[in-house]
């Protein structure tokens, strides 16, 4: 694997980003009229992920949350067990656009987060919630939930933005990354910039490191600590290799959230989702064709929040719109996957030449208005 130094033109207005995968544009002009055209975007910036193999390596193998071929969140932990399930990787995404950029969210999934160890790790989680249950349920910190080692399902991710130069896809350039790494948002520049990391290329894909046990992501750095383990090297390749403990590299295919996931957290609780919450309105500002940009507000309403999961803490994995950083307590539900225009914006404290004018979020149902 060509590991490429991060070079991009300079963009004075540009400053800060975390570990989600970002896609910044250059110049304004819409890339994305349907479905297909996410796709492609969502191919042509598909991070390298290395998957580090622990204690456990089956349980870090990644792969789509019905790999059992059912839809149900708390048999998921047992079913891992079974090697008569492949373990196909896949990666679930979804793409929005600005007049000035691309945001790409990819979500990784995997049957167990085993911090702690599969076995003590659980037996642990479970006493910890125990203890809070007799305790009334009396948990003022909200650290309980923090302290769990082990869960069944698990889904960690990174925003990449892109920033356009016109509509070749070809010509834009990856100008930031934020990743998921347990309840906090790692931002990185393709850039050096004070205060933030970098995160390197292999052309247009960033490379992204995935830990082993709890799956936090962040940017690859290729170090001794991350080479001192066995690695699984993930690429994009259109296809899902069911790889074994034993394999160096594999290929995933990549899957819409907005057509799996998606459908089954707006049915609330069920067999998938465990928790639910009302994610209330949310406003954006949208691009029209005449220039002008509107605010346009959009009522979510309730979702399935966190995967029904009963081994170790319960309903403890997270879908990309319920991820939020623990140190940014105050923001709105969601708003790092229904908005990240705004969010990028202020992470980075971008200035005037950064759009946050919509061309297209299917979830808030934007698509160019006329």
């Amino acid at each position: 694997m060509l590991i490429i130094p991060p070079r991009l033109r300079c963009l004075s207005y540009l400053s800060s980003v975390t570990i989600i995968c970002l896609v910044s544009v250059l110049a304004s002009g819409q890339t994305i009229r349907s479905s297909a055209d996410a796709l492609a975007v969502a191919t042509r910036f598909a991070p390298v992920f290395y998957q580090g193999l622990g204690d456990d390596p089956r349980a870090d193998l990644i792969t789509k949350f019905d790999f059992d071929n059912d839809w149900r969140g708390d048999n998921n932990w047992v079913h891992l067990a079974d090697e008569t399930f492949p373990l196909k990787a896949f990666i679930y995404y979804a793409v929005s656009e600005t007049r000035s950029h691309l945001f790409i969210h990819y979500a990784v999934f995997h049957p167990r987060d085993y911090k702690g160890g599969a076995t003590r790790g659980r037996i642990l989680s479970e006493i910890i919630n125990e203890g809070v249950k007799r305790g009334g349920n009396l948990d003022p910190t909200g650290l309980s939930a923090e302290a769990t080692l082990a869960h069944e399902n698990d889904m960690e991710g990174c925003l990449v933005v892109v920033a356009k130069d016109g509509s070749d896809l070809s010509l834009a350039r990856v100008v930031f990354v934020e990743t998921v790494a347990h309840n906090h948002f790692l931002r990185y520049g393709v850039e050096a910039r004070e205060g933030i990391s970098t995160v390197s290329l292999d052309g247009q894909h960033p490379l992204l490191y995935i830990e082993p046990k709890g799956h936090g992501i962040q940017a690859y750095a290729g170090n001794e600590k991350e080479k001192d383990r066995k690695l699984l090297q993930y690429s994009y390749r259109n296809r899902a290799d069911a790889p074994t403990v034993r394999s160096e590299a594999a290929s995933y295919d990549l899957l819409p959230i907005q057509t799996t996931i998606w459908l089954h957290a707006k049915k609330g609780v069920n067999e998938t989702f465990g928790t639910k919450m009302d994610y209330g309105v949310v406003t954006v500002s949208v691009a029209s064709a005449n220039g002008k940009a509107r605010n346009r507000t959009v009522r979510i309403g309730v979702l399935g929040s966190a995967f029904l999961g009963k081994v170790g803490g319960p309903n403890m994995a997270r879908p990309p719109w319920g991820w939020f950083d623990q140190d940014e307590r105050k923001v709105s539900p969601g708003e790092w996957f229904f908005n990240p225009a705004t969010t990028i914006k202020r992470h980075f404290k971008l200035g005037e030449d950064y759009s946050t004018a919509y061309t297209w979020q299917p979830f808030l149902r934007v698509g160019l208005t006329k």
